[in-house]
């Protein structure tokens, strides 16, 4: 006997009419590309968003097809979020930081047809047209009187597409396993892969992450997505907001410290990005002695978080700190440290130390650490593994490919080794490619970093392995001062001493200015190996 319910899809179209109709007049707030604020809701952005579906059909648009979006976190670009998969068609984030060889590969490979891209975005864009034969049309974000002059051949007006138009089609609908957009890992070997997430999964993905040992979104919040939306599905918040009717502050172009602050105080309680991005603000904080009167919550994921990141947060501005994984292939969130019952009950310092960890999935994501034989680890916080995960938003295979990435019982390998706690709690103990393999046994780069930021005249700092003719490998700390400071060896190692065995500890301590990092902001260690290679770098002694 099959049930007797309605048969309502699961299409992301469904979310932006919720958001119009039972949260019209909620604000979202731009910082725009040309520069001012502007201010908007969602019944303007539900309305926009179907004008912007009208005029792809004029376009020719059919079901189905792919429409790249190169533009910054704007209201305009949570209307093509929408517009795009209303109108049947696939929604390709593209990320500007990418080579342009990258860019001319992945918007070639999903055989993009039209490209949105903001004003200050079309030159790049531009530069790359000759060799997208495939493209049928740009259309550039902005109104007449800022369209640029370095654009694409014959680019389109965006604003005068959506005057055009009265906005009273319906969606185009379907089944809610169609597609619906598309993210390309960051391909730091090889070419990147695409992601295809279906309607269901961005559906469902949302569903998950508004519960409230996730991102907990309400009515009440407004939410700010520092983390950009070309970034691993835009972290959800551009599903999870709206469907939960929160209000939201979109940031644009311009992330410097000064200028998320001002965003900030515009009573966002909730934001998201990756710790680099908050090692900048706070750091803005202290110089200028400003306060964040608003904020109560802080998604921190992408990359591993210092403790000192979440002890200033937390002690010195009151603001509770989430501590996040996710990938592309997982649609992107996983795991979120909210406080279990058995966490809440810790002693302050020692509920900071579980704070560290990855935390624990939602509902619709399993996960699993697992030994080489496939075997699962046991759950007692030490015995490291590799990290699996399964759910209907992990990805199964990726674009173009024949093969399935996730093996035949739906494990996704997703590279991290980790261990799991007896209340499955996750800590992501490295990247299996970034793990030190010294004398047979593991250093962990991730512990290593953290420990090293915490030094009062430490910025970042990167761990790697260097070749060793005895151990294999042997770790060596690569570390940005502090403006003005000038941190020694010795203090560092001081740092790292009492919390290190003696055979973990760093054989060298490197000072830079910069370290480079990947087109979404984490440190690029393939890169920093070749920089040291390049500079002929041996271990001392």
């Amino acid at each position: 006997m099959l049930g007797q319910m309605q048969d309502w899809p699961l299409r992301v179209s469904r979310i932006i009419d919720h958001a119009a109709r039972y949260h019209a007049r909620r604000p979202v707030v731009t910082r725009t590309v040309e520069g001012p604020v502007a201010r908007t809701d969602w019944a303007s952005i539900h309305l926009r968003a179907r004008k912007l579906a009208q005029a792809l059909a004029r376009l020719g648009l059919r079901k189905g097809d792919v429409v790249g979006c190169m533009a910054w976190n704007t209201a305009r670009h949570l209307e093509v979020w929408y517009g795009v998969p209303g109108a049947g068609g696939v929604l390709h984030s593209l990320n500007p930081r990418l080579s342009h060889e990258q860019l001319t590969y992945i918007i070639s490979h999903a055989e993009d047809g039209w490209i949105f891209c903001d004003a200050d975005l079309a030159p790049l864009i531009a530069e790359l047209w000759p060799g997208l034969p495939q493209a049928k049309g740009c259309i550039v974000m902005t109104d007449r009187a800022h369209m640029p002059e370095t654009a694409p051949p014959g680019a389109l007006c965006y604003e005068e597409l959506i005057a055009a138009e009265d906005g009273g089609a319906d969606w185009v609908t379907g089944d809610e396993a169609e597609a619906c957009g598309i993210c390309y890992t960051s391909g730091t070997t090889g070419h990147p892969k695409g992601v295809v997430y279906s309607h269901r999964s961005n559906v469902l993905h949302a569903m998950a992450m508004i519960q409230p040992d996730m991102l907990g979104f309400s009515s009440n919040d407004t939410v700010m997505p520092v983390v950009p939306l070309f970034h691993a599905n835009g972290w959800s918040t551009g599903f999870s907001a709206p469907m939960a009717g929160a209000s939201m502050v979109m940031p644009g172009r311009d992330l410097s410290a000064p200028s998320l602050w001002e965003m900030l105080d515009e009573g966002v309680t909730i934001t998201l990005a990756v710790p680099t991005v908050w090692l900048m603000l706070l750091a803005h904080l202290r110089e200028t002695g400003r306060a964040l009167p608003h904020l109560q919550r802080v998604v921190i994921g992408g990359s591993a978080c210092p403790k000192a990141v979440i002890e200033a947060f937390q002690k010195v501005y009151g603001v509770h700190v989430l501590h996040a994984w996710g990938m592309t292939e997982t649609s992107p969130l996983g795991s979120f440290c909210s406080f279990k019952p058995e966490m809440a009950a810790l002693p302050d310092d020692e509920r900071l130390d579980q704070q560290l960890k990855a935390g624990h999935p939602p509902f619709t994501v399993e996960l699993a650490v697992m030994d080489e034989g496939d075997e699962p680890m046991p759950w007692d916080d030490t015995s490291q593994g590799r990290l699996k995960i399964r759910g209907p938003g992990v990805v199964k295979r990726y674009l173009k490919e024949t093969n399935d990435v996730a093996d035949r019982e739906s494990w996704f390998d997703t590279g991290d080794a980790a261990t799991m706690d007896e209340n499955g709690y996750i800590r992501i103990t490295d990247r299996l490619k970034d793990v030190i393999k010294s004398g047979g046994e593991w250093i962990s780069s991730i512990d290593l970093e953290n420990m090293a930021v915490s030094h009062p005249d430490v910025s970042e700092a990167a761990a790697i392995g260097v070749p060793h003719p005895k151990w294999d490998e042997r770790p060596i700390l690569v570390v940005v001062p502090r403006p003005g400071a000038e941190p020694s060896k010795e203090s560092i190692i001081e740092t790292l001493r009492p919390h290190f065995a003696k055979w973990m500890l760093p054989d060298d301590i490197l000072f830079v200015e910069e370290i480079p990092h990947t087109a979404t902001g984490k440190i690029s260690k393939l890169t920093l190996r070749k920089q040291l290679a390049e500079q002929g770098y041996t271990l001392p002694g």
